[in-house]
């Protein structure tokens, strides 16, 4: 079976799209694994939406919420919120006030 140009073009913009969110679960730190996952899932749902939206009214509303949601979150509280079974970095020193105080002339 040949798949027509048009059906293959629509996989490949499908693809590209679901690469940017992958992206940024990646910066968060997520596993390759999970990542991979995330993206076959999302493409997918995706393609699926494209073909044949019998499920649209469904479907629509979850793949937009996973979509939008690595943008939303940013990757250091993605990162923190899968890391929570995890042992904790140790706490950072307190930060240095370094700014330069304006002192009254001396006269």
């Amino acid at each position: 079976m040949i798949l027509s140009p048009a059906l293959l073009a629509v996989a490949l913009v499908v693809g590209l799209l679901v690469l940017l969110p992958s992206r940024r679960l990646q910066l968060a730190g997520l596993g390759t694994r999970a990542v991979g996952l995330y993206a076959l899932c999302l493409w997918l749902v995706g393609f699926f939406l494209v073909i044949r939206p019998v499920g649209a009214r469904f479907l629509v509303p979850i793949l937009l919420l996973a979509y939008i949601a690595p943008f939303v979150a940013a990757p250091e509280r993605v990162g923190r919120a899968l890391r929570r079974g995890r042992p904790r970095d140790p706490p950072r020193p307190p930060i240095k006030d370094v700014t330069p105080h304006d002192d009254p002339p001396s006269t």
